[in-house]
């Protein structure tokens, strides 16, 4: 069930290795994401995968086929949402799409691409007129009408407004539950999280953490925090014994601890039985951008 597969992967450009040793592997279905600062080898792989340029060393197969090879059999079954691509400006929404269409075997009726990208009432538009979101989700309609198996964007929602990216965000769930594989790339962190089963972290060209959003770094067993405002007339003198390290942010207290479910039931169990009210609570481990900001400071520094 594996999409697509690669081992060993290095690129380089002269003297600069964009990409040194890279593997992994996709599965059918799977929303897989990859993330980095920029010069991090992100766009080298995902070219290489889309056959756009050729690999120095290494395996790389995408739906059985190498992709450098350029084979019909497998461009016919990827869709490819580039940052930004010139379209000509004369043709509308339609007209562009059914020509699309024609450049393939399977093609998806251009009508319901435009239904499923939210262009209806933009079909009969010509390019130029479009909006920035509009023309990004024509970028998403072109990437789909071939019907591909597999598709990869980069970044696909750069330039919505806070719905537009929910409503993209559906639409591209809506394509995995149908079984298809996406290769996604993003600089938003709530986007990966959002959508992405698996997630890929690269640093100067290299893979340096790879898993489920949820797991990467050890997000799901790193120490908690737990935020709150202590009750008017109250000290930290007069918590209760939490076992945890304990500071303040501000007038913010924050407990940091292993065992978030016990802490804050010794916490609120102690309010309960005094009547107080907790202001501010929360409980969060570390979020997907904090631990991805820590596996690249190197960079960044």
């Amino acid at each position: 069930m594996t999409a697509i597969t690669v081992s060993g992967l290095r690129k380089a450009y002269d003297s600069h290795e964009a990409v040194r040793g890279v593997s992994f592997e996709v599965q059918h279905g799977e929303v897989f994401c990859l993330l980095g600062p920029n010069g991090a080898g992100k766009s080298t792989t995902v070219e290489i995968l889309e056959g756009h340029r050729r690999a120095d060393a290494g395996h790389v197969e995408v739906l059985g086929f190498d992709p450098a090879r350029g084979e019909r059999a497998l461009l016919d079954r990827i869709g490819i949402v580039l940052q930004s691509c010139g379209l000509p400006p004369a043709l509308t929404v339609a007209e562009l799409l059914e020509m699309h269409a024609r450049w393939y075997q399977r093609p998806r009726d251009p009508g319901e691409v435009i239904e499923l990208v939210e262009l209806r009432d933009a079909r009969d538009t010509n390019v130029h007129a479009l909006s920035g979101g509009q023309r990004r989700r024509l970028d998403l309609a072109l990437g789909l009408i071939g019907d591909p198996d597999v598709l990869f964007l980069d970044e696909p929602t750069t330039g919505f407004d806070p719905h537009a990216r929910r409503q993209a965000w559906s639409t591209i769930r809506a394509l995995c539950a149908e079984g298809r594989t996406v290769v996604l790339t993003t600089h938003f962190m709530d986007e990966a999280q959002a959508l992405a089963d698996r997630v890929a972290v690269m640093r100067e060209g290299e893979i340096v953490a790879q898993g489920p959003p949820a797991e990467l770094g050890g997000r799901d067993a790193a120490p908690a925090e737990i935020r709150f405002q202590l009750p008017a007339g109250l000290s930290s003198g007069d918590l209760p014994r939490l076992g945890s390290a304990l500071a303040f942010d501000g007038p913010t207290v924050v407990v940091t601890t292993e065992h978030p479910t016990q802490t804050t039931h010794a916490l609120t169990g102690w309010a309960i039985e005094r009547g107080l009210d907790l202001p501010g609570l929360t409980v969060e481990r570390p979020s997907l951008e904090d631990v991805y900001l820590s596996l690249t400071e190197e960079v960044a520094a």
